[in-house]
Protein backbone atom coordinates (compact mmCIF):
# COMPACT_ATOMS: atom_id res chain seq x y z
CA UNK A 1 0.00 0.00 0.00
CA UNK A 2 1.31 3.28 -1.05
CA UNK A 3 1.60 5.71 2.07
CA UNK A 4 1.00 9.07 1.74
CA UNK A 5 2.32 12.16 3.11
CA UNK A 6 -0.27 14.16 5.52
CA UNK A 7 -0.37 17.88 3.60
CA UNK A 8 -0.47 20.26 6.00
CA UNK A 9 -3.03 22.86 4.72
CA UNK A 10 -3.30 26.54 5.51
CA UNK A 11 -5.43 28.12 7.85
CA UNK A 12 -8.59 29.49 6.31
CA UNK A 13 -8.72 33.25 5.87
CA UNK A 14 -10.74 34.98 7.47
CA UNK A 15 -13.58 37.65 6.60
CA UNK A 16 -11.40 40.13 7.46
CA UNK A 17 -8.07 38.84 6.61
CA UNK A 18 -9.46 38.45 2.89
CA UNK A 19 -11.03 41.65 2.69
CA UNK A 20 -8.03 43.50 3.67
CA UNK A 21 -5.86 41.12 0.59
CA UNK A 22 -7.93 41.91 -1.71
CA UNK A 23 -7.49 45.50 -1.08
CA UNK A 24 -11.34 46.07 0.40
CA UNK A 25 -12.37 47.97 3.52
CA UNK A 26 -16.13 46.69 3.77
CA UNK A 27 -18.08 46.94 7.28
CA UNK A 28 -19.15 44.15 9.21
CA UNK A 29 -22.63 42.04 8.39
CA UNK A 30 -25.39 44.56 9.13
CA UNK A 31 -28.39 43.99 10.78
CA UNK A 32 -30.67 47.25 10.64
CA UNK A 33 -31.80 49.02 7.61
CA UNK A 34 -33.48 52.60 8.52
CA UNK A 35 -34.34 54.59 5.97
CA UNK A 36 -35.33 57.94 5.05
CA UNK A 37 -39.01 58.11 4.07
CA UNK A 38 -39.64 61.55 0.94
CA UNK A 39 -37.19 60.62 -1.47
CA UNK A 40 -35.79 57.55 -0.63
CA UNK A 41 -38.69 55.30 -0.06
CA UNK A 42 -41.32 57.42 -1.77
CA UNK A 43 -42.02 59.81 -4.57
CA UNK A 44 -43.75 62.76 -2.11
CA UNK A 45 -42.92 65.36 -4.17
CA UNK A 46 -45.85 65.86 -6.46
CA UNK A 47 -47.67 65.71 -2.93
CA UNK A 48 -45.78 67.84 -1.28
CA UNK A 49 -46.01 70.82 -4.07
CA UNK A 50 -49.54 69.51 -4.59
CA UNK A 51 -50.83 70.54 -0.49
CA UNK A 52 -48.23 73.28 -0.23
CA UNK A 53 -49.50 75.26 -3.09
CA UNK A 54 -53.01 74.44 -1.76
CA UNK A 55 -52.06 76.25 1.35
CA UNK A 56 -50.39 79.14 -0.10
CA UNK A 57 -53.69 79.76 -3.02
CA UNK A 58 -55.94 79.83 -0.25
CA UNK A 59 -54.10 82.08 1.95
CA UNK A 60 -53.41 84.57 -0.42
CA UNK A 61 -49.58 83.87 -1.99
CA UNK A 62 -48.33 82.57 -5.33
CA UNK A 63 -47.65 78.82 -5.91
CA UNK A 64 -43.97 77.53 -5.98
CA UNK A 65 -42.59 75.41 -8.96
CA UNK A 66 -42.45 71.72 -7.96
CA UNK A 67 -39.04 71.83 -9.06
CA UNK A 68 -38.22 74.59 -6.54
CA UNK A 69 -39.86 72.14 -3.57
CA UNK A 70 -37.39 69.63 -4.42
CA UNK A 71 -34.55 71.83 -2.80
CA UNK A 72 -36.80 73.15 0.32
CA UNK A 73 -38.26 69.65 1.56
CA UNK A 74 -36.02 67.75 4.21
CA UNK A 75 -36.23 69.92 7.28
CA UNK A 76 -39.81 68.94 8.23
CA UNK A 77 -43.02 70.54 7.78
CA UNK A 78 -42.21 74.08 9.52
CA UNK A 79 -38.97 75.36 8.06
CA UNK A 80 -40.63 74.01 4.88
CA UNK A 81 -43.64 76.61 5.18
CA UNK A 82 -41.32 79.01 6.54
CA UNK A 83 -39.22 78.63 3.25
CA UNK A 84 -42.88 78.91 0.79
CA UNK A 85 -43.10 81.85 2.84
CA UNK A 86 -40.15 83.46 2.31
CA UNK A 87 -40.30 82.98 -1.24
CA UNK A 88 -43.44 84.68 -1.16
CA UNK A 89 -41.67 87.33 0.79
CA UNK A 90 -43.47 86.85 3.69
CA UNK A 91 -41.59 86.15 6.94
CA UNK A 92 -44.22 87.09 9.19
CA UNK A 93 -45.56 84.80 12.68
CA UNK A 94 -49.16 85.58 11.66
CA UNK A 95 -48.42 84.16 8.07
CA UNK A 96 -46.71 81.02 9.21
CA UNK A 97 -49.84 80.71 11.88
CA UNK A 98 -51.95 80.55 8.79
CA UNK A 99 -50.42 78.49 6.08
CA UNK A 100 -48.86 75.74 8.36
CA UNK A 101 -52.06 74.41 9.83
CA UNK A 102 -53.74 74.33 6.60
CA UNK A 103 -50.77 72.65 4.89
CA UNK A 104 -50.84 70.00 7.67
CA UNK A 105 -54.67 69.37 7.37
CA UNK A 106 -55.21 69.49 4.13
CA UNK A 107 -52.12 67.01 3.31
CA UNK A 108 -52.83 64.97 6.11
CA UNK A 109 -56.10 64.55 4.81
CA UNK A 110 -55.41 63.05 2.33
CA UNK A 111 -51.74 62.02 1.98
CA UNK A 112 -51.58 59.35 -0.45
CA UNK A 113 -53.06 61.66 -3.58
CA UNK A 114 -49.63 61.37 -5.89
CA UNK A 115 -47.86 59.33 -4.19
CA UNK A 116 -45.89 55.84 -4.55
CA UNK A 117 -43.11 54.02 -3.92
CA UNK A 118 -40.04 54.44 -5.85
CA UNK A 119 -39.83 51.28 -8.66
CA UNK A 120 -38.03 48.75 -6.97
CA UNK A 121 -38.53 49.54 -2.86
CA UNK A 122 -41.17 46.73 -2.32
CA UNK A 123 -38.83 44.25 -3.60
CA UNK A 124 -35.69 45.06 -1.62
CA UNK A 125 -37.99 45.56 1.55
CA UNK A 126 -39.01 42.06 0.94
CA UNK A 127 -35.81 40.39 0.75
CA UNK A 128 -34.38 42.08 3.71
CA UNK A 129 -37.05 40.91 5.99
CA UNK A 130 -36.99 37.83 4.42
CA UNK A 131 -32.81 38.25 5.77
CA UNK A 132 -33.77 38.99 8.97
CA UNK A 133 -32.88 41.85 9.38
CA UNK A 134 -34.66 44.77 10.88
CA UNK A 135 -36.32 47.77 9.37
CA UNK A 136 -37.20 51.12 9.93
CA UNK A 137 -37.89 54.63 8.69
CA UNK A 138 -36.98 57.85 10.69
CA UNK A 139 -38.74 61.12 8.61
CA UNK A 140 -38.68 65.02 9.23
CA UNK A 141 -42.49 64.69 8.16
CA UNK A 142 -44.71 64.63 11.34
CA UNK A 143 -44.84 61.62 12.93
CA UNK A 144 -48.75 60.67 12.44
CA UNK A 145 -48.43 61.58 8.62
CA UNK A 146 -44.90 59.61 8.76
CA UNK A 147 -46.49 56.65 10.45
CA UNK A 148 -49.70 56.54 8.08
CA UNK A 149 -47.48 57.15 4.65
CA UNK A 150 -45.16 54.03 5.70
CA UNK A 151 -48.30 51.33 6.23
CA UNK A 152 -50.35 52.39 3.49
CA UNK A 153 -47.62 52.10 1.10
CA UNK A 154 -46.05 48.97 2.39
CA UNK A 155 -48.16 47.29 5.15
CA UNK A 156 -48.16 47.13 8.94
CA UNK A 157 -45.89 44.97 9.26
CA UNK A 158 -42.99 45.95 7.11
CA UNK A 159 -40.90 47.76 9.31
CA UNK A 160 -40.07 47.09 13.07
CA UNK A 161 -40.13 51.19 14.04
CA UNK A 162 -41.49 54.03 12.50
CA UNK A 163 -40.07 57.90 13.47
CA UNK A 164 -41.41 60.68 12.09
CA UNK A 165 -40.99 64.33 13.80
CA UNK A 166 -41.82 64.70 17.87
CA UNK A 167 -42.45 67.53 19.46
CA UNK A 168 -38.77 67.32 22.13
CA UNK A 169 -36.96 66.13 19.67
CA UNK A 170 -34.52 67.29 17.36
CA UNK A 171 -34.89 67.25 13.71
CA UNK A 172 -32.63 65.47 11.28
CA UNK A 173 -29.37 66.20 10.78
CA UNK A 174 -29.43 66.09 14.41
CA UNK A 175 -28.95 61.89 15.23
CA UNK A 176 -30.81 61.91 18.60
CA UNK A 177 -33.77 60.03 16.61
CA UNK A 178 -31.50 57.65 15.29
CA UNK A 179 -29.26 56.75 18.27
CA UNK A 180 -33.05 56.09 19.83
CA UNK A 181 -34.50 53.99 16.88
CA UNK A 182 -30.52 51.69 17.17
CA UNK A 183 -31.50 51.23 20.84
CA UNK A 184 -35.10 50.29 20.24
CA UNK A 185 -33.89 47.59 17.51
CA UNK A 186 -30.75 46.34 19.54
CA UNK A 187 -28.64 47.19 17.17
CA UNK A 188 -25.03 48.87 17.49
CA UNK A 189 -23.79 51.48 14.96
CA UNK A 190 -21.85 49.91 13.33
CA UNK A 191 -24.47 47.20 12.35
CA UNK A 192 -26.72 49.49 11.16
CA UNK A 193 -26.95 51.27 7.52
CA UNK A 194 -28.32 54.36 7.42
CA UNK A 195 -30.27 55.06 3.61
CA UNK A 196 -31.35 58.71 2.38
CA UNK A 197 -31.82 61.37 -0.38
CA UNK A 198 -30.54 64.34 1.41
CA UNK A 199 -27.26 66.39 2.91
CA UNK A 200 -29.32 66.14 6.45
CA UNK A 201 -29.61 62.48 5.74
CA UNK A 202 -26.14 62.08 5.40
CA UNK A 203 -25.08 63.82 8.33
CA UNK A 204 -27.90 62.11 10.33
CA UNK A 205 -26.08 58.45 9.57
CA UNK A 206 -22.23 60.06 9.31
CA UNK A 207 -22.84 61.77 13.18
CA UNK A 208 -24.67 58.85 14.22
CA UNK A 209 -21.66 56.34 12.91
CA UNK A 210 -23.93 54.42 10.62
CA UNK A 211 -22.73 52.88 7.48
CA UNK A 212 -24.12 55.74 5.28
CA UNK A 213 -26.04 55.68 1.78
CA UNK A 214 -27.17 58.18 -0.46
CA UNK A 215 -29.48 57.11 -3.19
CA UNK A 216 -29.97 59.09 -6.97
CA UNK A 217 -33.72 58.08 -7.59
CA UNK A 218 -34.68 60.92 -4.93
CA UNK A 219 -35.10 64.35 -4.30
CA UNK A 220 -31.43 65.55 -4.76
CA UNK A 221 -28.50 65.32 -6.66
CA UNK A 222 -24.99 63.04 -6.32
CA UNK A 223 -22.63 66.07 -5.65
CA UNK A 224 -24.80 67.36 -2.28
CA UNK A 225 -24.68 63.39 -1.57
CA UNK A 226 -20.83 63.37 -1.88
CA UNK A 227 -20.07 66.93 -0.24
CA UNK A 228 -22.16 65.30 3.01
CA UNK A 229 -19.56 62.55 3.02
CA UNK A 230 -22.27 59.49 1.60
CA UNK A 231 -19.86 56.06 2.61
CA UNK A 232 -21.35 54.73 -0.59
CA UNK A 233 -24.19 56.05 -3.76
CA UNK A 234 -26.30 53.84 -5.01
CA UNK A 235 -28.87 54.08 -7.97
CA UNK A 236 -31.05 51.55 -7.84
CA UNK A 237 -33.06 49.86 -4.60
CA UNK A 238 -31.47 46.53 -5.54
CA UNK A 239 -27.70 47.75 -5.25
CA UNK A 240 -28.69 48.03 -1.40
CA UNK A 241 -28.43 44.73 -0.76
CA UNK A 242 -24.26 44.74 -1.06
CA UNK A 243 -24.56 47.20 1.59
CA UNK A 244 -26.43 44.56 4.09
CA UNK A 245 -24.86 41.53 2.94
CA UNK A 246 -21.74 41.77 4.23
CA UNK A 247 -19.94 39.09 6.53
Amino acid sequence: MQNYMPINLPSPLSNKTSRKMKGLNLPPMKKAVIFDLDGTLANTLTTIAYFANQALEASGFQAISKEKYRYMVGNGAKILVQRMLHENGDDSPESFQKVYPLYNKTYDDNFLYLTAPYDGIPEILAKLKGAGIKLAVLSNKPHPTTSKVAEALFGGDTFDLICGQKEGVPLKPDPAALFHIMKELGVTAEETVYVGDTAADMKTGKSAGAWTVGVLWGFRDEKELRENHADVIISKPDELWQQVNRA
